[in-house]
């Protein structure tokens, strides 16, 4: 630990320490955490908004409360914690994605109020989660199984749905906040760490009227590890950085108004990222004559720029129908600068930009409810279309060649009812056709049911399918030169997907709500037929091309449980799946199913006396299997892989000062300090393993300090 590392932590453990011991006791007593979260609204998925315990869909809901025990700035530090979801970073890249149920982000949506979010390399898919901060949000919604019914194509295996806050019991709140983070054993108030600062501004006007803007700053200076940095003249491949330097910008704002039978309103963000990227290789430019050396390299900046709109309005036609309409336009394009970097003047040369990936367009997405007036009887109908412009470099590794623009445009309608026959018993069928500029009308399908029993179980079962859209790489790439050929394919069909879920959930609890236990056994089966790779169309020359030719199972169970006694709160939840791949890509496959067991617990405690919450969130990833090719063997045969398993620990404590104006948070990240894990392949020659296989998941134990200052008028 450095000395601005160890003074950092000593003047905050002081503040902290001095704070506990001059706080007085609260003169209004908090309510415990029995009493919080009983009645959790949810709008993903649903006709009109209703509480989760309502909903026919199972809606997994992370508060804002959860946000701030784990002090998570993006995305990716809140889903790292999440029971069926794994999160795969990359260093080299800069980029985190993914995988719900085994399947990558290509297979789930990314919403925000309900509008898919645009990227680099889609809408709503293939979403790096570094890129989506938290300042803003009341509450994230995720929905396990394929939904393609009310969100379309792509929605395979389920949807992480953000909801912004759009509204405020005050007249004004003003809330800065500043946050100092260790990488690894590595900090320095400027040059090493992570530094974030951030400004949300709010201003209610009147009862109708309600603005607010927030700007945030997030420098991630990079971890070396056993690099050297930017700076290092050596060419002995230590140059440069094991996580890349990562610098943030966002800036978002909205306006809303709520009148009696209509509200609207409108949010947009502007996000502006800078990876850099050092290459390890170093020209010394030796000069026998002076006796001195002039050290280059080849390095790159990459810099992406999202802008998002979303006007929404919502309201009754003929003081009857619903209606809630969205229209978005969005952004993001990436562009490189490449160039030859002096190191011991600083200066480069040789500077070549270029915009290498882009996606712009419209989606607007609309639905109408409430066309009968009995309350057993429920009907949505909806539309939704988007006109998507976009393109990437024909060779995006050497950002050479010309770029494939093309466009994809798409016009459907869904529908869908829900019926209560009595009081226990509901059901809700839906479905949606799909048509679109580049394939054949697709269909979704969907039928869930709740089924509340007498002793308080609640029984729900989800069926659903939704396909998967080849991407604009699979469609459109042409890489072709004397030494590669790999090219898409404009005559791939869309993947099918198809998921059923079965939840059995029950809620405990004492009449005074002293204490409460919810629990919930889960079951699934989910398919994805036609899955596209890459495969060998011919064999001298050797030629590549897309094809649809895959497919994918994964079954599995979980046990999830919440107990909250007090100012104690304990999560538990298990989960156990098969992952079954069928490679028609090979002459010889293996298509057993491999199984992984995921563990994910959190702890709570809350002293009111002193304004102070303790944290503790662990989650244990099991080993994971696959089959890859061996290369050893003559015959194509297929060996078992294996990813070791490792557990990810983080907590934190939150203090409040000055009548919960001021809050303090210290914490740690990943406590058992996983910096890299150990692949191995099994095959009949025995056991193949190196450390140069491993995958590199985290920079090690880190730690931060936030402190926030929350003003109300």
């Amino acid at each position: 630990m450095s000395l601005n590392k160890n003074r950092l932590f000593i003047y905050f453990s002081f503040f902290f320490s001095v704070g506990i011991l001059a706080q007085e006791p609260a003169s209004v007593e908090k309510d415990s955490m029995a009493m919080q979260n009983l009645n959790e609204v949810v709008v993903t998925g649903q006709i009109n908004k209703q509480s989760v315990d309502k909903s026919v869909f199972e809606v997994k809901v992370i508060p804002r409360e959860t946000l701030d025990r784990l002090a998570g700035n993006t995305l990716a530090d809140v889903l790292n914690q999440s029971l069926n979801i794994s999160i795969q970073p990359n260093p080299s890249s800069g980029k985190s994605s993914v995988e719900l149920f085994g399947l990558d982000g290509q297979y789930f949506k990314i919403l925000v109020d309900n509008i898919p979010l645009i990227n680099d390399e889609g809408l709503g898919n293939n979403t790096d989660l570094t890129q989506i901060n938290l300042d803003d949000i009341e509450q994230v919604e995720i929905v396990e199984g394929s939904m393609g019914v009310q969100y379309g194509s792509n929605a395979v295996s389920g949807i992480i749905n953000i909801i912004t806050r759009k509204d405020s019991d005050y007249q004004w709140e003003i809330t800065p906040y500043v946050q100092e983070e260790t990488i690894g054993n590595e900090y320095g108030f400027f040059d090493q760490g992570r530094h974030i600062q951030s400004l949300k501004v709010g201003h209610r006007f009147s009862d109708q009227w309600y603005v607010n803007g927030n700007v945030t700053h997030n420098d991630f200076t990079g971890h070396q590890n056993n690099r050297e940095g930017e700076f290092h003249a050596l060419n002995d491949g230590r140059r440069g950085y094991e996580w890349l330097p990562k610098l943030q910008y966002s800036g978002k704002g909205l306006v809303s108004y709520t009148g009696d039978n209509f509200r609207s309103f409108y949010r947009m963000e502007y996000f502006n990222e800078q990876v850099d990227r050092y290459d390890s290789v170093v020209r010394e430019n030796f000069n026998p004559s002076t006796q001195t050396s002039n050290p280059t390299a080849s390095d790159d900046i990459f810099t992406s720029r999202r802008f998002f709109n979303h006007l929404n309005v919502a309201g009754q036609l003929f003081q009857k129908v619903n209606y809630d309409i969205s229209a978005s336009y969005q952004q993001q394009k990436r562009d490189v600068e490449q160039f030859t970097y002096r190191i011991n003047s600083r200066e480069k040369f040789d500077v070549e930009s270029q915009e290498y990936e882009s996606r712009k367009g419209f989606y607007s997405r609309g639905t109408f409810s409430n066309f009968f007036t009995s309350e057993k009887t429920s009907l949505q109908l909806g539309y939704e279309l988007s006109n998507i412009n976009g393109y990437s470099s024909s060779a995006a590794i050497a950002f050479s060649g010309n770029n494939i623009a093309r466009r994809l445009e798409s016009y459907d309608a869904f529908a869908t009812a829900e019926f209560a026959l009595g009081e226990r018993f509901s059901f809700r069928p839906g479905t949606r056709a799909m048509f679109s500029s580049q394939f054949k009308t697709q269909m979704a399908h969907s039928l869930s049911a709740k089924y509340a029993f007498h002793n308080g179980y609640q029984l729900r079962a989800v069926v659903g399918t939704s396909p998967r859209n080849p991407n604009f790489d699979e469609l459109f790439t042409y890489f072709v030169d004397v030494n590669h050929d790999v090219q898409g394919n404009i005559n791939l069909e869309p993947e099918r997907g198809v998921s059923t879920f079965l939840h059995l959930k029950k809620n405990f609890f004492q009449k005074d709500l002293k204490w409460r236990l919810s629990s919930k056994i889960s079951a699934w089966y989910l398919t994805v037929d036609d899955r596209i790779e890459l495969t060998i169309v011919n064999e001298t020359p050797l030629a590549f091309q897309y094809n649809n030719i895959d497919e994918y199972r994964n079954w599995g169970t979980s046990f999830t449980n919440k107990l909250v006694h007090g100012d104690f709160q304990f999560d538990l939840g298990l989960s156990l799946s098969g992952e079954s791949k069928v490679l028609n890509s090979e002459d010889s496959f293996n298509d057993d199913y491999l199984y992984a067991l995921q563990v994910s617990s959190n702890v709570g405690y809350q002293i009111p006396k002193i304004n102070t919450t303790f944290s503790l969130f662990f989650k244990y990833n099991g080993p994971e299997y696959q089959f890859v090719l061996d290369p050893e063997q003559d015959d194509p045969t297929f060996m078992r892989s294996k990813r070791e398993g490792y557990g990810w620990m983080d907590a934190s404590i939150k203090k409040t000062f000055m009548e919960d104006k001021l809050q303090l948070t210290l914490g740690a990240r990943n406590l058992l300090d996983i910096t890299r894990i150990n692949t191995s392949s099994v095959s009949g020659g025995g056991t193949h393993a190196t450390a140069n296989t491993g995958l590199l998941l985290g920079y090690g134990r880190s730690y931060f300090v936030k402190l926030l200052y929350n003003l109300k008028i």
